[in-house]
């Protein structure tokens, strides 16, 4: 068993600090993605120069096996399903209808508005051709990853979607069946088995399996990965779109005395399993509960499967416990942090967590734990990490969509405004946008004679 855990305190009782201040003294995980990039730079340049040959190399070196071939034969996708865990299968099932359910109802509609008489601009929401999802295979086994990614992309309507995840020596060199039978209960009929930067720059540049089939490029890549796959993500993202750098994961409590300190301890304990990167932060205005928290946690680590890692991540310097006058002050911590996931565990908890303006998604009350969105809320899990929640949001159906303008002016509507669009070109110096307009019509006046 590991020492003691005491979590790290900061009060900020008796003090009214700035955005900026707050967001210095809370405790925060994070990576350097900057100093992986000269490691990860050569399999990427290697990936782009000789394709699926170099990923399978690095898949030998870095995983510890070679697989076959990339794309996975289906018969083994099929095998992987027949053989799920009953149990298993039936959790997944829910997790599906749900997050189906959910994210149904996030697909955008076309919408045209007329601007004037015989002027009109469509916003079209045009899903991307094709998508690489990247699951990872690392301390854990996420086929929820595989729902969290797959549903939205199917729900936007995008047309070919490919499933990318670590090949496991103790598979054979094949993605881990969990995986694969997710994927088959999705109906994805395309599964690499490739991790890491040598997945992400297989997923970009595309490349030719050892069969003689495509590897064909995909668009956009979602999920995440560490940061390896980060890395390979920043360096591809100038050719392919990206959902986000994702950092380690994270959760924030905030919590009052009327919160049960079992359950906000083995929160905190449940995200630190993650990952020993892993952020785990309490906010609270009752010491009585921060002391209880404490107990609760060295009381449950025991019977906890992963000690050691849980041990390091609530030990580390991106894990503590805030001391708040109130929750108004909490409110303001936990907005000013911008959690991945953010639960609110108060009284009046729906009122609070209303007032709640950043966070990844935020869990109400003492009954949606953030296993539950993990899993079979119906919400989805790929979500800003790094404080990023205060300007980006999770995964959904919009990720994988497109606004396209369609602008559609008839000849009496674009002489009608002519003239302003004239003014505005001479304006910035652009004469010829001006000219481009004027030379429609007869009588109107050259760009150069118009003034602002």
């Amino acid at each position: 068993m590991p020492a003691r855990i005491e979590l790290a305190r900061v009060d900020l009782r008796g003090r009214t600090p700035s955005t900026a201040e707050l967001r210095g003294a809370l405790p925060r995980g994070g990576v350097d993605v900057d100093s992986v990039l000269h490691q990860v730079r050569p399999v990427v340049d290697a990936v782009r120069e000789r394709g699926a040959e170099a990923a399978l190399e690095f898949s030998e070196k870095f995983d510890g096996v070679r697989p076959d071939r990339i794309r996975v034969p289906q018969e083994d996708v099929d095998r992987a399903l027949s053989e799920l865990d009953p149990d298993v299968r039936a959790a997944l099932e829910v997790a599906i209808e749900r997050t189906r359910l959910v994210h149904s109802d996030q697909r955008r509609t076309d919408h045209t508005t007329q601007v004037v008489p015989g002027g009109t601009v469509t916003e079209r929401w045009v899903p991307v051709d094709r998508v690489g999802l990247y699951v990872p295979g690392g301390n854990a086994v996420y086929p929820s990853s595989v729902v969290m990614n797959v549903v939205p992309a199917q729900i936007a309507g995008v047309g070919s979607l490919v499933v990318a995840s670590p090949p496991q020596k103790d598979f054979g060199g094949l993605p881990h069946p969990t995986i694969l039978a997710a994927a088959a209960l999705l109906g994805v009929d395309e599964v690499w088995a490739v991790g890491g930067g040598q997945g992400v720059a297989l997923l970009t540049y595309g490349g030719t399996d050892t069969d003689g089939g495509e590897l064909a490029p995909v668009d956009l890549i979602t999920g995440p990965g560490n940061i390896y796959v980060t890395a390979a993500k920043r360096l591809c993202r100038s050719l392919i779109g990206i959902d986000s750098e994702a950092g380690p994961t994270e959760i924030a409590i905030l919590a009052d005395a009327t919160a049960d300190a079992i359950h906000v301890a083995a929160d905190l304990i449940s995200q630190a399993e993650h990952d020993v990167m892993a952020a785990s932060v309490l906010v609270t205005d009752s010491v009585e509960l921060a002391d209880a928290v404490d107990e609760a946690v060295n009381a449950q680590m025991p019977s906890t499967r992963h000690a050691e890692r849980v041990a390091t991540a609530l030990n580390g310097s991106q894990s503590g416990i805030v001391l708040v006058d109130d929750v108004a002050q909490g409110l303001a911590v936990v907005n000013a942090y911008a959690a991945e996931h953010l639960e609110i565990q108060t009284e009046d908890a729906s009122e609070v967590a209303a007032r709640v303006r950043s966070a990844g998604a935020v869990f109400v009350g003492a009954w949606s734990p953030v296993s539950l969105g993990d899993y079979c809320a119906g919400s989805n899990h790929v979500l800003p990490t790094a404080g990023c929640a205060r300007h980006s949001s999770g995964l959904s159906v919009q990720t994988f969509l497109r606004g396209i303008h369609v602008v559609d002016y008839s000849e009496a509507a674009l002489k009608d405004v002519a003239a302003h669009v004239i003014a505005l070109a001479n304006a910035e110096d652009l004469p010829a946008h001006g000219e481009a307009v004027r030379l429609r019509f007869e009588g109107l006046r050259p760009a150069a004679e118009v003034t602002s």
